[in-house]
């Protein structure tokens, strides 16, 4: 769906601030402190193309709450990156990271261009001079400002951002906590790529899991046998169908700017992704009915949607149209308020970005500690834990006369891997964030799981100023 060039993601977000606020008793200029952006910055710089031509890119860097430092978030590459969207994609930061308790504040950055317009090496000259520029205004680094991966870029662009830093900062030792979604290579970490995809897939486990708020829908409990339509099959989308597929969900549909595939039987989410990147998209896939208008897949209907692709997708314009019964926001502000009024007058049960989409903040905030540290996560206890379970297990079989099999012996004595631990501090966190918003919108008595989000978040975001002494 085209973007709106009259939306602003920024005033939408402060407008649910204010909603929240209603619930709430907040001095006033608190309320005006937490809303606003506290540093933007707007620049412009040139590059030279491969001809000997000159572009001059612009670029963004927005910093909306210094309530905790550093503050957090990923650089987005589009052509539809401007001043707007990056402070409403900053705010959305702030208020997603106090939603599940990461100590950041909220930032996000882009760079005006169409990535695919571009080879490697001008890639890279652009992303190394961003960085330059942000370096040069402090606005990155470990204890700063931490970027991180974002629509249009990746590991590949973090290693260049890494990689200049230091070059900037050559006596610094914590240089490679200045970004996260670093290539392993690079001290990145592990579970880093599928972070935002399982957040979601866990998010949405939760959901239907209570049994309540399931009844109320006309639903039953859990995942088995629930018809998913995803929109976007990059790297969120990909891992949220992954692993939603894998739970026992059945993917019925799947859009992407090019047009999107329909099967009612299921769709193989691993084959369809392997077919998108040899084809450049869907059509010609042998299985399903390829839609050109792949718009039109969010209204058909199914049990679970799943926006993963830009903001703004579901308007007042065919908000009245959406037939699913759940919408879990996986992308950064996919709904507008406008539409999501109308949802929750149809009794839609909208699971709101600032958590569904916090598992990549929650495993950067993991990366982060793991640069600080220097030190792999299970690095130090894995082999101690083995043993001790060995001892155990050889002590329950002397006692008992019986001998466990060698696959159980095998998965109870395995040490946690990083990736073992990260995924359970990432389950740990999304489980925890979600009954908790959950919990605020049934005390609360109101229909938007959004507006609990930001009452939550709002909550310990005031706490920090007050503690600070800011505001009574």
């Amino acid at each position: 769906m085209a973007q709106n060039q009259e939306y602003s993601l920024f005033e939408d977000v402060c407008s649910f601030v204010d909603d929240a606020a209603q619930h709430m008793e907040l001095h006033p200029g608190l309320l005006e402190q937490i809303k606003q952006c506290n540093s933007i910055y707007k620049f412009h710089f040139p590059v030279r193309m491969d001809d000997g031509s000159y572009q001059v890119v612009k670029g963004y860097r927005v910093q909306h709450s210094h309530h905790k430092l550093p503050v957090k978030g990923g650089i987005r590459f589009s052509e539809m990156v401007n001043e707007q969207e990056v402070m409403g994609l900053a705010s959305l930061m702030t208020f997603k990271c106090a939603m599940v308790n990461i100590p950041f504040g909220g930032a996000k950055g882009g760079v005006n261009i169409d990535p695919l317009a571009y080879n490697t090496r001008q890639l890279e000259k652009i992303t190394r001079r961003y960085t330059s520029e942000l370096i040069k205004k402090k606005f990155i680094g470990p204890a700063i400002d931490v970027p991180a991966p974002d629509y249009g870029t990746g590991a590949r662009e973090m290693a260049w951002i890494v990689d200049t830093y230091e070059a900037f900062n050559p006596e610094a030792i914590n240089a490679k906590a200045c970004v996260t979604g670093k290539p392993l290579s690079q001290h990145g970490i592990e579970g880093r790529t599928e972070a935002t995809g399982m957040g979601v897939y866990i998010g949405i486990r939760e959901a239907v899991s209570v049994k309540e708020d399931m009844e109320s829908l006309g639903l039953t409990t859990g995942l088995q046998d629930k018809k998913i339509i995803i929109q976007g099959l990059g790297n969120v989308g990909f891992y949220s169908a992954k692993y939603l597929s894998e739970a026992g969900a059945k993917i019925i549909g799947v859009a992407e700017w090019n047009g999107g595939i329909w099967d009612e039987n299921g769709i193989d989410i691993e084959a369809l992704k392997e077919y998108q990147i040899e084809n450049k998209g869907f059509e010609g896939y042998g299985k399903g009915e390829f839609i050109k208008d792949s718009a039109s897949l969010l209204e058909k209907e199914c049990d679970i949607l799943v926006p993963a692709a830009l903001e703004n997708q579901i308007t007042s314009e065919n908000a009245g149209k959406i037939k699913a019964k759940i919408i879990g926001e996986a992308a950064n502000g996919p709904i507008t308020k406008e539409a999501e009024k109308i949802l929750l007058d149809r009794e839609i049960f909208v699971i709101p970005d600032m958590y569904l989409n916090a598992g990549g903040v929650t495993v950067s905030y993991f990366e982060w500690l793991k640069n600080l540290s220097r030190v792999s996560f299970g690095k130090l206890e894995k082999r101690y834990d083995m043993e001790k379970y060995k001892f155990l297990l050889d002590s329950i079989e002397n006692a008992t006369g019986d001998a466990f099999k060698q696959e159980q012996r095998d998965a109870i004595v395995k040490g946690a891997s990083e990736r073992d631990l990260v995924i359970s501090g990432l389950e740990e966190t999304m489980v925890t964030a979600y009954h908790d918003l959950n919990e605020m919108r049934k005390n609360k008595k109101i229909k938007s799981l959004r507006t609990a989000a930001f009452i939550l978040a709002i909550e310990r975001i005031a706490i920090s100023y007050t503690d600070m002494g800011i505001f009574p």
